[in-house]
């Protein structure tokens, strides 16, 4: 929008032979798409700021000589556009393939054939060959990261990443390089992924309109070990996944396809199937004394939230000095690992060898997290290998299941039971709404009546809540995304943070909008995944974590009590400066 738009102003047009009104400073692309009318993109995202790098958005306003760029363009009051005309259809014809001139043909290989943005342009134009033939030699893969691969012989120089890495995240791990026919996207210095302050959230690759970035594909290692008579193959599903996996399988955004998904999990070949929940409710219980007892002892404050690894590799980064006010917790993901190996194989009798840990998630960063050298308090490598929720949509097509016709079944006990609050984990605010549920209850000793703190939910960036617990006022903040991290960061560091308490999760909307959500993540679905999360809480018997019953019985027959020697054993950590 322009900057001296005014938008209670109108402003009305001809696109094609529809009258349309919109506000000044509508784009021409969004005026069309109000009159019913698509107009190709390749550069543009919902989310982002516009670029109009690609010229693929081409259109032609009478009265002007040259065509303009529908994505970045104002719509003026009595324009008449055309957005098919022989001049526009020629224009974006040669622009494609001047793009596909400069791309390898390898869709049928690529991990995003049928979900391509290019693909997909050169089908609907018709597109068979180029006339400029082949002018790029082949790049080799960067697969260097632990959870990213930079296929650059692929990338069409859009800048999507670029702007979702600064812009959005302001981690400056991706940037552009030279000019004219050397210009590129690479990293500082042109060093590997690896070597750059990558935090592994995987917001590039959601926003990549081709498979120039992609999650590193471990389904052959799950494959193999569900193939090992020798393996005891468990897997874990975190909130998130059950709210965006049904996309993958034609189902609307924020389906809750629970009971599918495990029944999918069945199939596959997985001896049990837990829930990441259940560690969730037990982070909760956890992190709620730890906060009660930094607050009744004089701890670091405000504590910050430890369960999103794209946030740990971040403050690692970027804010070392403020680690002590980050929560000793493991991320649900890796207690369920080191219990896994511990509890659960003695409650089976399984030698915790045999026991092969698989997580489902939302993260790219979640893999990364499971090779750390801290995770393996079980003695052994707690979680053995981590799926995005694309990689487990992908397993379960290979395996030819009919997801959308499946009948629901239910998790497997003993650490597959969970309650609404271990659900809400997934979504931006959660964390704090449900230690709050437990921590109220915790200190003052009454029953929470409402368990709904609405005013901490949602997408907007940093949000405020303050709760009186026995005429203490206990103060918290939620934030998503790391720049607004940032900003509150460095409100810390100012020391005008007067926070007790912080939930920071990496990706905006929280593991709702994780980088190992399906391809075509953005605003849209994440409000639905949100509200299919809520529902989910909504409708669960039991909504507060310490009242989840087999945590209750963890408790009594294992671990003792919260932030007790063995909890800190197996479910505590510690966090270290990571070097640029």
């Amino acid at each position: 929008m322009s900057h001296t738009a005014n938008p209670n102003n109108k402003v009305t047009a001809n696109i094609d032979g529809i009258t349309v009104t919109v506000p000044e400073g509508t784009t021409i692309l969004n005026a069309a798409q109000k009159a019913g009318i698509k107009i190709p993109t390749l550069c543009h995202h919902p989310d982002l700021n516009l670029r109009a790098t690609c010229r693929v958005c081409l259109v032609e306003i009478k009265g002007q000589r040259r065509l303009q760029t529908a994505c970045n363009n104002p719509i003026s009051n009595g324009d008449e556009i055309l957005t098919n005309s022989v001049s526009v259809r020629q224009a974006r014809k040669t622009v494609l393939e001047l793009i596909l001139a400069n791309h390898p043909q390898e869709c049928l290989t690529c991990v995003r054939n049928g979900n391509c943005e290019l693909q997909k342009l050169t089908k609907d134009y018709s597109l068979t060959e180029s006339p400029f033939g082949t002018i790029k030699d082949k790049l080799p893969l960067e697969d260097s990261n632990p959870c990213i691969v930079r296929d650059m012989g692929k990338c069409i120089k859009c800048t999507r990443c670029v702007e979702a890495c600064q812009e959005v995240q302001q981690v400056y791990a991706i940037s552009t390089s030279h000019r004219s026919g050397e210009y590129g996207i690479t990293t500082a210095f042109e060093k590997s992924l690896a070597d750059s302050p990558c935090v592994y959230c995987g917001q590039c690759i959601n926003v990549c309109p081709v498979g120039a970035l992609a999650e590193k594909d471990d389904t052959q290692k799950v494959w193999a070990a569900l193939e090992n008579p020798n393996l005891h193959v468990v897997v874990q599903t975190a909130p998130a996944v059950r709210v965006a996996l049904g996309e993958e399988f034609g189902l609307k955004a924020g389906s809750a396809v629970t009971g599918k998904m495990v029944a999918a999990l069945r199939r596959l070949g997985f001896d049990k199937v837990f829930d990441t929940d259940f560690t969730a409710d037990l982070t909760i219980m956890e992190e709620g004394s730890e906060l009660v007892q930094r607050i009744r002892e004089g701890g670091k404050l405000p504590m910050l939230t430890s369960c999103s690894p794209g946030w740990i590799n971040f403050v690692e980064t970027y804010y070392p000095d403020l680690l002590p006010h980050l929560s000793t917790c493991k991320s649900p993901q890796q207690m369920f690992g080191a219990l896994a190996k511990t509890y659960y194989a003695k409650e089976a009798g399984i030698s915790p060898e045999n026991i092969y840990v698989v997580s489902i998630m939302p993260c790219t960063a979640k893999k990364g997290e499971s090779a750390r050298p801290e995770m393996n308090s079980s003695g052994y490598r707690d979680v053995d290998v981590v799926l995005t929720t694309r990689e487990l949509a992908r397993m379960i097509k290979m395996a030819g299941i009919n997801f959308a016709g499946l009948a629901e079944e239910e998790f497997d006990p003993t650490l597959g039971l969970s309650t609404g609050a271990g659900v809400i984990f997934g979504a931006s605010g959660g964390v704090m709404e449900a230690a709050l549920r437990t921590v109220y209850e915790l200190v003052t000793g009454r029953d929470l009546d409402n368990v709904d703190f609405k005013m901490i939910r949602g997408l907007k960036g940093v949000k405020e809540a303050e709760v009186d617990l026995d005429r203490l006022k206990v103060k918290v903040a939620v934030t998503n995304g790391l720049k607004n991290a940032r900003l509150l960061l460095d409100k810390i560091r100012k020391g005008e943070a007067d926070y007790h308490a912080i939930e920071i999760m990496c990706c905006p909307g929280g593991c709702i909008g994780g980088g190992g959500q399906p391809i075509g993540t953005d605003t849209v679905s994440k409000k639905a995944r949100l509200e299919g999360t809520y529902e989910i809480d909504a409708q669960m018997p039991i909504r507060k974590s310490h009242l989840n019953p087999e945590v209750i019985r963890l408790y009594q027959e294992f671990l003792g009590h919260p932030l007790g020697h063995k909890s800190h054993e197996l479910l505590h950590t510690h966090y270290h400066e990571r070097k640029r």
